[in-house]
């Protein structure tokens, strides 16, 4: 037991050298803790870098860096770290910019570049984080902000007044440049020229003579030419114990007064009313509703009514609605036959027009129509249950030691082997349960076999027999496939054989549609998009000359292409001048943000950098 001094030892004075001892260690600790930063991320070293006479202190890298990182948390929908948001360079980002804004500062205290405490008292008022209740700068919710933030008055405004000055010294730089006329018009006529062209699809049906038939001798050669395609990929061999609910749910007991009562308690699920999908179009007033009504009366179209209102379809349509829930307007609603608009009727938004698109019977299941599905949940969830109470008899032998083929046995689980390949879904049915892929990807030789829950509440223990090598498939066994992989390549190459021939009789005067069912599309940007063909179609067609023809070959696709007009980018209209303008726009805000890049790296590289990476790795250890 520790010794409690007593009153005389209280009283004794302590020796010199003792007294210097304890003041020598008092003041290593306080170095020592002032050199590790105990205040904020600052004590002994208050600064991460400079640039010129502009110092990158801690503070401003660690609060970049956490903000950082909680936007991009924001953007990927998932917290991180800090230690996962340095694998993305986002320290290496925030670093760059803080680095930049200092050559900035420094070089606007160079030139005496500051703004006034008039225009800081200005910006700080504006800032919406400053206002209280009424909408007004308010000075206790400034402080409160600050003391969030671990900022002073002082520190906040002197940064302010850097930011604007900062701001004036961009737009400066930035501000003025127009984009080059040559550059706006070319870019204009690049993305707003349209083309047309006609497109005919082969298939076996266009061949003159059908396919032969392989020979042995053939497809020997093309089994031997094309080993790769007829490989098994490297296996891991996996013997594995598992007990699935579907595999023991058909042995569970049925109770039919519990298979009546889940009947009863969602009969709403088994007994439907008549429903109907109904459209409405409502109207500001009585008024309005009545004189659509007339118009509708007098032959003017629903649809029309519905484009007078500045709506769509889409928008007017409620979907499946029973009778309650059309309130007032139900009885009429539901007395109406297909296609029949009704109304005005009174609607929770003001008087509207019904239209009645289809009429949903009612649907009733019985119980007896329902009893095998419901007995076959109840069969299901029992069958979870007894496999959730055998989890810890599992457990427990595979921790005694028992292997694979014992705990089948002591826990009556069904055993089997399989080849595993990651890449690929195999046949088994336990192979199409995520959790079992997972393990069968990361079990290694000699790992212990443990009990894993599968998503549906089975279990299943795996162990790793050996590792299967990738080898040819033996040509008889691969038979069958190798005939399809040479019918597909010998269709292929006859479908482009004939699509030269078809290329050259166009070439020479014949019109494509004597040769099948001609696809046209008239108009179609660059960035546009056509159904079932290959990526490379259109920017083909883009690289044609008007009344080229060519062949275009895609995986699965042969097709014969001939363009039929090359239509210039428009150069009137408002959509024309709208395209051209935000183009304008784009090219001068890439030629600013280059001007601004050059003059931001001639600052630093004048002023010159230095950073502390010692500092900087201790504030990433700090942080979350």
């Amino acid at each position: 037991m520790a010794k409690t001094p007593d009153h005389e030892d209280a009283k004794r004075p302590r020796g010199k050298v003792k007294e210097a001892a304890v003041w020598l260690m008092m003041a290593m600790l306080i170095l020592g803790l002032g050199g590790f930063g105990v205040t904020s991320f600052s004590g002994g070293v208050t600064r991460v870098g400079s640039v010129g006479e502009v110092d990158i202190t801690t503070d401003d890298y660690a609060r970049a860096l956490q903000n950082q990182v909680a936007q991009f948390s924001q953007q990927i929908g998932q917290p991180i770290s800090t230690q996962e948001a340095l694998a993305f360079g986002i320290d290496r980002q925030v670093l760059q910019g803080l680095v930049t804004r200092a050559a900035l500062d420094n070089e606007a205290d160079r030139i005496g570049l500051s703004v006034g405490d008039e225009v800081v008292a200005t910006e700080l008022m504006g800032m919406d984080a400053f206002k209280g209740i009424s909408g007004s700068f308010d000075r206790e919710a400034y402080r409160f902000q600050l003391d969030r933030t671990n900022q002073s008055e002082a520190e906040f405004e002197t940064n302010l007044r850097r930011d604007v000055a900062r701001e004036l010294m961009q737009g400066a730089v930035v501000g003025g440049f127009a984009a080059p006329a040559a550059l706006t018009d070319t870019l204009y006529a690049w993305i707003g020229e349209r083309r047309g062209f006609s497109m005919l699809r082969l298939t076996e049906a266009d061949l003159t003579a059908p396919l032969a038939e392989p020979t042995d001798e053939a497809l020997k050669a093309h089994y031997d030419a094309h080993l790769d395609r007829f490989t098994k990929p490297e296996a891991k061999r996996i013997t594995y114990a598992a007990l699935l609910p579907e595999a023991i749910a058909k042995d569970q007991p049925v109770d039919d007064a519990l298979l009546k009562e889940m009947y009863e308690d969602r009969i709403d699920e088994f007994v439907l009313p008549e429903r109907r999908l109904v459209e409405r179009l409502i109207y500001p007033d009585q008024a309005a509703a009545d004189a659509a009504r007339a118009k509708l009366d007098a032959g003017t179209t629903f649809e029309d009514l519905v484009t007078e209102r500045g709506l769509t379809l889409e928008a007017i349509d409620l979907g499946d609605v029973t009778r309650d829930d059309l309130g007032e307007a139900g009885e009429a609603v539901f007395s109406a036959e297909d296609g029949a608009v009704v109304g005005p009727l009174p609607s929770d938004l003001g008087p509207a027009l019904f239209r009645v698109v289809t009429v949903l019977a009612a649907e009733e299941t019985t119980f007896d129509q329902a009893r095998d599905m419901l007995a076959i949940e109840i069969q299901t969830d029992a069958a979870r249950r007894e496999i959730a109470d055998k989890v810890e008899l599992i457990d427990d032998l595979l921790a005694g030691g028992a292997s694979l083929e014992d705990l089948a046995k002591e826990a009556a689980l069904d055993i089997a082997t399989l080849d595993f390949v990651a890449s690929q879904q195999g046949e088994a049915v336990i192979e199409g349960y995520p959790a079992f892929r997972q393990a069968a990807e990361a079990v290694q030789q000699d790992d212990f076999a443990e009990a894993i829950l599968l998503e549906d509440g089975g279990v299943v223990a795996l162990r790793l027999d050996e590792v299967v090598p990738a080898a040819p498939i033996p040509f008889e066994e691969a038979r069958d496939q190798v005939v399809a992989d040479w019918r597909q390549d010998a269709l292929t190459a006859a479908l482009s054989a004939r699509a030269a021939e078809i290329m050259a009789e166009i070439e020479g005067g014949a019109a494509i549609g004597t040769f099948g069912i001609v696809e046209v599309t008239p108009e179609i940007a660059r960035d546009g998009f056509v159904a079932n063909a290959p990526e490379t179609l259109l920017s083909g067609v883009f690289q044609m000359e008007e009344g080229a023809v060519e062949v275009v070959e895609g995986p699965g696709f042969v097709g014969v292409v001939k363009l039929d007009r090359i239509q210039p980018a428009a150069t009137e209209g408002d959509e024309a001048l709208a395209l051209r303008d935000a183009l304008a726009r784009q090219a001068e805000q890439a030629i600013a943000a280059d001007a601004f890049a050059a003059f931001t790296n001639a600052l630093t590289t004048e002023a010159g950098v230095t950073l502390d990476q010692a500092m900087i790795n201790g504030i990433h250890a700090s942080l979350p």
